[in-house]
């Protein structure tokens, strides 16, 4: 088990060499800093805690700047646990990057959705509506909330209410490319959350041992136009000028005929 945390960008698409389109989500990748680590001698559990995003000191508390100088950090915004790792691989302090995963490993993902508020039974529980004709009287309400003898409604009935803006994971993701050079990871499909928010990549409980194959990736390189050298300017200049010389004696030849 191993993981890391990252902001997700956005989503795009890239093409295999195949000629098949694959959507993926970019997730940027901070270094990642283990600002602590626990052990179940100490703690009950093995774990490690990773803290990524710098803030400022104004806006920390003597708390917190006290627990990441321990790692020798600076103050961060984020900081998540991640239980059933070996802790033994870690050191107090240690930089994560991007590297950690290779391209064709299996991860979950686990963020934030996004939150829709207050919303109805049928966005909300995918209920059905009435008729929508005028005289149904019965368009988009919530229905029976139950039977007469109890005379209230049951605990657990769907019911209208807060939707989203809750801890979601999406399983079995793929990882297409770990990009290094601009710390971002592509993953394909997409992953819970809005633009910019923070989610958490772990090796994936269900296929953790599965690594697929690498995909290759059509890449797009524009060619910079080449630059003459002096010698080369030098020789166009004497063609072009011995061009012009050779039709200005021709127009005159053709003249005083």
């Amino acid at each position: 088990m191993k993981g890391i945390l990252g902001r997700k960008i956005g989503m795009t698409g890239v093409f295999a060499k195949s000629g098949k389109l694959i959507p993926v989500t970019v997730i940027e990748i901070e270094p990642n800093i283990v600002s602590q680590i626990k052990t179940k001698e100490k703690d009950g559990y093995d774990a490690i805690q990773l803290a990524t995003v710098d803030k400022s000191e104004k806006h920390s508390n003597k708390p917190e700047m006290g627990h990441l100088k321990k790692a020798n950090a600076t103050p961060k915004r984020f900081l998540r646990e991640i239980r059933g790792v070996d802790v033994s691989n870690y050191t107090l302090g240690q930089t994560l990057n991007a590297d950690i995963f290779t391209e064709g490993e299996m991860v979950d993902v686990t963020g934030t959705s996004k939150g829709k508020g207050t919303q109805g039974v049928i966005k909300r529980h995918n209920q059905s509506r009435g008729p929508m004709g005028h005289g149904s009287q019965y368009h988009r309400g919530v229905g029976s909330l139950g039977t007469m003898l109890p005379m209230r409604v049951l605990p657990g009935k769907k019911m209208p209410g807060h939707m989203g803006h809750e801890q979601v994971t999406v399983q079995n993701l793929e990882i297409i490319k770990v990009d290094l050079e601009n710390n971002v990871i592509l993953v394909k499909g997409n992953v819970p959350g809005p633009k910019k928010a923070l989610v958490l990549i772990k090796t994936a409980i269900k296929n953790k041992d599965t690594v697929k194959d690498k995909v290759e990736l059509v890449t797009y390189v524009e060619e910079t136009p080449k630059t003459q050298t002096t010698e080369e300017v030098a020789e166009t200049t004497e063609n072009i000028e011995e061009n012009t010389e050779e039709a200005s004696s021709q127009e005159e030849t053709k003249t005083e005929e």
